[in-house]
């Protein structure tokens, strides 16, 4: 949480809540009994995914960043983390304090661009060696499709933590900017960071041994088919 804290330094210092205050005031009073509590909806959304054959395990190679020159791409998992957030409101204001009180209302949803398998297109649909390949696929898949749901559970736990369902109090015409400003410096850096903490998940799946294991599956047919391929 430490992005988190450094990163609403600022807003805190000048967007607070009722603990600001030393005793409630008549307008505190209006604002924390009369407009509705402050609401973090978060949603994730899963957009299903797509089997590709059509691109040699040359062109996968090229598409995965940070490969070895001495080895291939036989399949490959692709897609990116997204995410869209609203800000919205009730808000009171009072001349003779010269502040305002918002509820915010902050609207997030997660999901990934669509994710595309690839199966190099020198493996035959159904043979052995593309069902092996395929399996290995779908351990990332899983992995994609299981982390979005993690994701949310934090996320949620930290907004209902930041806002705890009080209004915030700024001075007049700042509340809403502020609030903008700590969602661009502060919670999409954050959300982001929670979203590719995935990509650790991704290369622990990826170890050399398993890539051994699938050079050597189904009697040596992965590699009869690569030889060739690699001498064009």
């Amino acid at each position: 949480m430490k992005i988190l804290a450094s990163a609403f330094a600022f807003a805190l210092a000048l967007v607070c809540s009722h603990s600001c205050w030393a005793a409630r005031t008549p307008f505190q009073v209006r604002c924390e009994d009369s407009i509705d509590k402050a609401v973090s909806v978060l949603t994730s959304a899963q957009n299903g995914y797509t089997i590709n054959n059509s691109v040699s395990f040359h062109g996968l190679t090229a598409m995965k960043p940070g490969g070895s020159r001495n080895s291939f791409v036989l399949g490959l998992t692709r897609t990116e983390s997204r995410m869209s957030i609203g800000l919205n409101g009730a808000m009171l204001k009072d001349p003779v304090s010269g502040y305002e009180c918002v509820a915010p209302k902050i609207t997030v949803s997660l999901f990934y661009s669509p994710i595309v398998v690839y199966v190099g297109r020198e493996f035959s649909p159904g043979s052995c060696a593309y069902q092996e390949i395929l399996a290995h696929e779908m351990r990332h898949l899983k992995t994609y499709l299981d982390h979005l749901p993690k994701v949310e559970v934090t996320v949620r736990a930290a907004l209902s933590k930041r806002f705890d369902n009080k209004p915030l109090y700024a001075p007049a015409g700042r509340a809403r900017a502020l609030l903008q400003q700590e969602i661009n410096t502060g919670w999409m850096t954050y959300i982001k960071n929670e979203m590719a903490k995935v990509e650790i998940l991704q290369a622990a799946i990826d170890t050399p041994q398993e890539y051994a294991r699938l050079s050597k599956v189904c009697k040596g047919e992965v590699q009869s088919l690569i030889r060739p391929a690699k001498r064009h």
